[in-house]
């Protein structure tokens, strides 16, 4: 006896698919509180959150694995080679919201999908805040890179 666990969600032609990673008690809770789909967020506010955890976390391997990881400028190096990517993400951001953006289709998972996501303006503010958040992210992981205990914290983790 087999036990569809994968549902259609209306026309199965569509593809929106509901599966227990998707549309479990777990899940849809979780998508639906993430920044680009929490209400009552602007699309600046939502950009400037997403920009923020990606800034943050851009830093990271470009200090550590950059290639100028075992200089005395790997720290300088990582901070502006995480800059310089979130410059490049915002201005895909900003070449989206300039070819005429749709209405943003719903899912199984996001049913109330922000009304300004569906605007030129919308992806506009939602750029801004996105280089904003992602300079500041990735700046806020440089000044914790270079307080006293970080040494501590290699030694640490070996």
């Amino acid at each position: 006896m087999a036990i569809d666990v994968i549902q259609h969600g209306g026309d199965p032609q569509v593809g929106n698919l509901a599966t227990p990673v998707n549309s479990s008690g777990f899940s849809i809770p979780f998508i639906r509180n993430l920044p680009a789909y929490r209400k009552g967020l602007s699309a600046n506010r939502r950009g400037l959150e997403i920009g923020m955890a990606h800034g943050y976390f851009i830093y990271g391997p470009f200090y550590l694995l950059g290639p100028l990881r075992n200089s005395e400028y790997a720290s300088t190096a990582g901070l502006l080679a995480a800059v310089g990517l979130v410059a490049i993400l915002t201005i895909a951001l900003s070449m989206y919201a300039s070819v005429g953006v749709t209405k943003p289709t719903t899912t199984l998972t996001t049913p109330d999908v922000p009304e300004d996501l569906g605007t030129s303006e919308g992806w506009g503010e939602f750029a801004n805040g996105f280089f904003v958040g992602g300079a500041g992210g990735a700046f806020f992981a440089y000044l914790l890179c270079q307080t006293p205990y970080i040494d501590l914290i290699k030694t640490i983790l070996g």
